[in-house]
């Protein structure tokens, strides 16, 4: 009976952690790449207070709305979202907006305070890849190759 329950539960802990998963991710059409101007959100998409997901490999980026490296790292962002949707769990935290008490968490325990910042965590939630500044898409696409090919360990 207890095995039971205690699968129902991770059923339904999965189940509801998953349905907050960012989908559809677009660039705000009226970014200017070549300014700090303020454009409003970088990124859009259903459901943008999502946070971590165990069980997969995760992309988090946080940034300013104001800063043309972070414009620069939220295209990257959103080819790596068309290119690894359906294999990684995309999560955007936009500086200048309200968090999520789940996205506040992984800016606690990963920003330093220079954006953009991205960070890869493997399906147990551990850094693969977490540095501020614009990083290249191939670059994340290694870590992403990486953390494809290691199995998740239960942490139990």
């Amino acid at each position: 009976m207890k095995k039971t329950l205690l699968r129902l539960s991770l059923l339904l802990t999965l189940t509801v952690t998953t349905s907050f998963a960012i989908d559809n991710l677009k660039l705000n059409p009226q970014l200017n790449y070549s300014s700090d101007s303020l454009d409003g959100p970088l990124i859009m998409g259903d459901d943008a207070q999502s946070g971590f997901v165990a069980g997969k490999t995760n992309y988090v980026i946080m940034y300013g709305e104001g800063c043309f490296n972070s414009k620069r790292q939220a295209r990257r962002t959103v080819e790596l979202y068309n290119r690894y949707r359906n294999q990684v769990h995309f999560v955007v935290v936009d500086l200048d907006a309200k968090r999520s008490p789940e996205q506040q968490k992984l800016v606690k325990q990963f920003y330093k305070g220079y954006i953009p910042h991205v960070v890869v965590l493997d399906a147990n939630g551990n850094p693969l890849y977490n540095s501020s500044g614009e990083v290249e898409s191939k670059e994340i696409e290694v870590v992403f190759a990486k953390s494809f090919s290691e199995p998740a360990v239960d942490s139990r």
